[in-house]
């Protein structure tokens, strides 16, 4: 069919900077935040205890795993789109590299998960594990535990390898957002020139981040269980990242596609590439979750099966199956239908559906490490901090990264895919 309909190449308009819109954002992340902070204090004012305290502390630290996931999990994906290509990455890199620009706020968040790091992690809080089983604080298992990977999990090593995580992921973020500003204003070198320098630095970038957020992942969430691990704890945050930060970032891209300048560049095709691959996520991450399960479960091994049945017993399973119903079921059939990833309303429905499930997941990995919640899954005003605290975190992380979002033009000019992207599309597509 011939394509000639009089149709013409689109032309980017003279200013390219953030829509006024993303600054009405800023103004209502910020008071959702402020209301949730307003929430979480006044629940600690009206139940105010020790238990009160911690669990304002476990709310801050699975709001600190999710900022975290937008931030660092949007520098892999600028990393995986550099080192792919496509035309769909010229829609969400500023998005990312706003959202990678994120990491000093991710940062500050990190901090009081440092400094309370006895509240939170019973390895932090036992310096003697041999006087603290006589005592009764602790079991066998945890006491051998406790002492075999004492070399890693101590108090100077998580702070130091958490100082060293940052400052690497910071490097990454701060060479790729340094680079893409000088490519838009670079008129000496070709596109093959930036190309090879961010392939180049991009696929080293994100073997040393799979490496770094392995670690991460286990200093920050496995070790509150000494006595459990995983071969694959470090994939399946990976693969968590990603999920979470392309959800997110489809979210900004179809919001900010409303207006000019990317109203100019977003196209349907392109929109369908994005749900596509938020498709691929879903599935890569149903399997990876499913296989850990299937093999420790098949293993029949006690000491790793415990830590699935402090999450599926004592009223847990409601939690788990909710976790499955949004985490995997709803995004993976509601992303089977081509219709719905070539709709801007119902795929942001989907990715609402997917930021939720994260959310949701990371309340399931973090809260039954603690022994006054598994197997006794209840609701309590305390129990509430896991929303009011996390929300208000997110809300305070978005509002940051709308600002970042001005500070540079939403479309990236020096692009080969550019020209290809302001084309009109196909009357098949």
């Amino acid at each position: 069919m011939s394509n000639e309909h009089g149709h013409h190449a689109k032309h980017l308009p003279a200013d390219l900077s953030a829509p006024a819109s993303v600054a009405r954002w800023r103004n209502r992340a910020l008071l959702v935040a402020l209301v949730f902070a307003l929430l979480a204090a006044a629940d600690f004012y009206l139940h105010p205890s020790d238990l009160s305290l911690d669990y304002v502390l476990r709310g801050w630290l699975m709001g600190l795993i999710v900022c975290f996931s937008f931030a660092v999990g949007g520098m892999a994906l600028l990393m995986v789109q550099h080192v792919s290509g496509g035309k769909w990455g010229l829609l969400i890199r500023r998005p990312l590299e706003a959202m990678s620009r994120t990491l000093p706020l991710v940062f500050l968040m990190f901090l009081p998960v440092a400094i309370c790091v006895k509240r939170l992690y019973l390895w932090a809080r036992i310096s003697n594990p041999e006087e603290a089983l006589h005592a009764g604080i602790i079991n066998a298992i945890q006491a051998h535990a406790i002492a075999y990977k004492r070399p890693f999990l101590n108090i100077e090593g998580f702070w130091i390898r958490g100082i060293a995580y940052f400052a690497i992921w910071g490097t990454f973020i701060f060479i790729l957002n340094r680079w893409s500003r000088q490519r838009d204003t670079d008129t000496q070198h070709g596109n093959w020139y930036w190309q090879k320098r961010f392939e180049n630095l991009s696929g080293a970038g994100l073997l040393i981040y799979s490496i770094t957020l392995t670690g991460a992942s286990i200093d920050w969430v496995m070790s509150l269980d000494p006595t459990w691990y995983s071969s694959v704890y470090g994939l399946l945050f990976l693969v968590a990242q990603g999920y979470a930060a392309l959800a997110m970032v489809i979210l900004i891209t179809l919001a900010l596609s409303q207006d000019e300048p990317l109203k100019s560049i977003f196209r349907t095709t392109e929109q369908h590439d994005l749900g596509k691959l938020c498709f691929a996520f879903v599935m890569l991450n149903i399997y990876i979750a499913f296989s850990q399960y299937l093999i420790i479960w098949s293993g029949n091994l006690p000491e790793e099966i415990r830590w699935y049945m402090d999450r599926i017993t004592g009223g847990w399973g409601y939690v788990i199956g909710l976790d499955f119903a949004f985490h995997w079921l709803l995004p993976f059939t509601l992303l089977l239908s081509r219709d719905i990833k070539r709709n801007k309303r119902r795929l942001a429905a989907v990715c609402c559906i997917m930021l939720f499930a994260r959310f949701l997941d990371t309340f399931w990995l973090i809260a039954p490490n603690f022994a006054d919640i598994h197997h006794n899954f209840h609701f309590s005003a305390e129990l509430l901090q896991y929303i009011f605290v996390p929300a208000a975190m997110t809300g305070l992380w978005v509002a940051y990264m709308t600002h970042q979002l001005r500070q540079r033009p939403v479309v990236a000019i020096n692009d080969p895919h550019l020209s290809e992207i302001l084309e009109p599309e196909h009357a098949h597509a």
